[in-house]
């Protein structure tokens, strides 16, 4: 009785607030309790689906992780306090006509409404949210004759807002090989930024604790089969498993990773797999719908 009481207080805590919430800023509202009790009760005790906690804003648990699905503009972070988001993964619709109209690339009249182009702006609120050493990893198109100067002028404008460059890792995917633009091409880049120096997630072997960085060397490339035309739910639809590889990456367990522009909410099934919180932002209503219906497909965890 004791332990439905509860989840129903948590259950309440999370209705008022309408927005989702980091596993310690729950347990901040139950002083009696130890963060591991609240954990648990999160995991256990509410309902195993979909539930809406807000208007726009719901919420799905599934063993040790947690997907938020919030109906609205990724670019406003405005529901989130300064420092309180742990990673950003995200894949933005960028906005270039003629790349968007290859074959590996094939977008509707809807895309095209919602794409853009970041500003300044966009980075100084991903570096508002963002915890110190914490990661953004942007998802961008590989580089050709229509975008090199934008994909630069993403570099600046991070680096203007405080994010500094990591790494870049190409997304391979797999035997799929399209010939558009000037060159056959299978991949995306994958860039990772990190607020200030990169807090320390990789195990230190021969001195024991903890280094700077990814908590695993960043490979050559990462290597996933794309999701079939046929399969997919979202144009710009990325594999779960590939979200799961960059998750281990720059986050640990309980963690809360956003997603401003999640199509297809792949990213929350990886968190979920991961047993990390994801919150997923989605503009049209259309895709939150199936993004709902996708999350709602039982997890497997996979190792990367």
């Amino acid at each position: 009785m004791k332990q439905e009481i509860l989840a129903k207080r948590i259950a309440d805590v999370i209705q008022q607030n309408g927005r989702p919430m980091h596993i310690k800023e729950i347990a901040s509202h139950f002083p009696d309790k130890p963060e591991s009790t609240i954990r648990g009760r999160l995991y256990t005790n509410l309902k195993k689906r979909f539930d809406r906690v807000a208007r726009g804003v719901y919420m799905l648990l599934s063993g040790d992780g947690a997907a938020f699905v919030v109906e609205g503009d990724g670019r406003n972070l405005a529901m989130f306090e300064d420092e309180s988001v742990d990673a950003i993964v995200t894949d933005h619709p960028w906005e270039d006509e003629a790349s968007n109209k290859g074959t590996n690339r094939v977008f509707d009249k809807t895309y095209d409404h919602t794409s853009f182009r970041y500003t300044i702006e966009d980075f100084e609120e991903k570096a508002r949210v963002l915890k110190e050493g914490g990661f953004l990893v942007e998802i961008l198109p590989a580089e050709n004759e229509q975008n090199f100067k934008y994909l630069y002028e993403i570099k600046v404008m991070a680096e203007a807002a405080g994010l500094n460059y990591y790494a870049k890792v190409p997304w391979r995917k797999g035997k799929c090989v399209y010939n558009t633009g000037r060159k056959s091409k299978n991949s995306e880049d994958i860039m990772f930024f990190v607020k200030g120096r990169a807090r320390a997630l990789r195990p230190d072997k021969q001195r024991g604790g903890w280094m700077s960085g990814t908590s695993y060397m960043l490979p050559t490339e990462f290597d996933f089969e794309p999701i079939s035309p046929k399969k997919r739910i979202h144009q710009a639809e990325k594999p779960v498993e590939l979200y799961e590889a960059i998750l281990e990456a720059i986050t640990r367990p309980g963690e809360m990773v956003v997603d401003q522009f999640a199509g297809s909410g792949n990213l929350g099934r990886a968190a979920m797999r991961r047993g990390r919180i994801g919150v997923l932002f989605e503009i049209l209503k259309e895709n939150v719908s199936r993004m709902v219906q996708n999350l709602s497909i039982p997890e497997i965890s996979l190792q990367v």
